[in-house]
């Protein structure tokens, strides 16, 4: 979230491995935010920012962190607990993780639409025999109408012919 509008941040190439991509260490996430590395620590153990950890247990910032560490800064100055922040920023994340789900329920859903398309456009096909005994795939409805037509006329026609010996 961008922390004066509370909008999504632009992620620039719009990658999201970009933007949770951990590529700054402790002391340029520090500058970048404007705050003490030590700050970054403090919030990392409180669990409010929590960077990734690089081998040797290095922290590594990521651009959302860098965005989330302004937005913790900006709720304290505005007189916000830090537990109230953490409140906050869990139900943040609670609602990414709803969000998320809403859209890979919307993409199933509409999978689920064009197989149940895909489903009703084959009930609406029946076999029947033909005239000359082929069988002959048709859609219900008008087309139905007139193959019953048809055999009745093929019907009507084979019983006058005189009977094979």
């Amino acid at each position: 979230m961008n922390a004066s509008s509370g909008r999504k941040h632009d992620r620039g190439s719009g990658r999201d491995g970009e933007w949770d991509a951990p590529v700054f260490v402790i002391s340029v996430a520090a500058e970048l935010a404007q705050m003490h590395p030590q700050t970054l620590r403090q919030y990392d153990r409180l669990g409010l920012v929590v960077p990734q950890r690089q081998a040797g247990k290095h922290r590594r910032y990521s651009q959302k962190d860098i965005d989330r560490l302004r937005r913790v800064q900006e709720l304290s100055s505005e007189g916000v607990s830090l537990e109230g922040i953490r409140r906050m920023i869990g139900l943040e994340k609670r609602v990414e993780a709803l969000l998320q789900q809403v859209a890979e329920l919307e993409q199933d859903v509409e999978r689920w639409r064009g197989r149940a398309e895909g489903v009703a456009i084959a009930a609406q096909r029946i076999f029947a025999a033909g005239a000359s005994g082929e069988v002959a795939i048709t859609r219900t409805g008008r087309d139905t109408d007139r193959l019953q037509q048809r055999s009745m006329h093929a019907w009507a026609q084979l019983q006058l012919m005189p009977p094979e010996d």
